[in-house]
């Protein structure tokens, strides 16, 4: 497995986040050894789901995405769940941040409906990528080629479908942001 010793990756989430979808690459860049921080558009805890329908856990926030700065980042993951990625792309901050990593060709990673906030933050238009397969009429109005693939990278940008792909997702965004 790559090391990420040294490297500072963003993870970007709100209430109704999946939380299967930022748990366990938290846990796979935590792993190779990754300082990992939870952003969100307020400081205290996020309300995690399940299936997008579930209440789950109760996930701690870090920092409030509107005091971070991207520049501190070595990458950012996405993660979905269809109420999570709404609300943070109809939020100055937020779309502010992603937008930073994409004018900054970062690495930038997005599972399910993550890559919604790619779209406001203009970082899909001439990319190939995958989502969840709702999104695909909203990915390629913006420019983007949609595949159904497990696991799509495309230079800087390494996206899947949902969490049957974590697997394979996790194993990705570690090689990707090692790069």
């Amino acid at each position: 497995m790559p090391e990420l010793t040294g490297r500072r990756i963003a993870m970007l989430a709100t209430d109704g986040v999946e939380e299967v979808e930022l748990t366990e690459p938290l846990k796979a860049l935590k792993q190779a050894g990754a300082t990992v921080s939870i952003l969100s558009l307020e400081i205290g805890q996020i309300q995690a789901m399940q299936e997008d329908v579930k209440p789950s856990s109760k996930i701690d926030v870090d920092q409030a995405v509107s005091d971070a700065d991207a520049g501190q980042f070595d990458g950012l993951v996405l993660p979905g769940g269809t109420t999570n990625p709404d609300k943070l792309r109809m939020d100055d901050h937020a779309v502010a941040f992603v937008a930073k990593f994409v004018q900054a060709d970062k690495p930038i990673a997005a599972i399910c409906h993550g890559a919604w906030t790619l779209i406001n933050a203009d970082g899909v238009k001439g990319k190939k990528l995958t989502s969840w397969p709702s999104l695909q009429t909203d990915l390629r109005n913006a420019g983007a080629t949609w595949v159904d693939e497990t696991v799509v990278r495309d230079g800087k940008l390494v996206t899947s479908r949902n969490p049957k792909d974590l697997p394979a997702f996790c194993k990705e965004i570690v090689s990707l942001f090692a790069a």
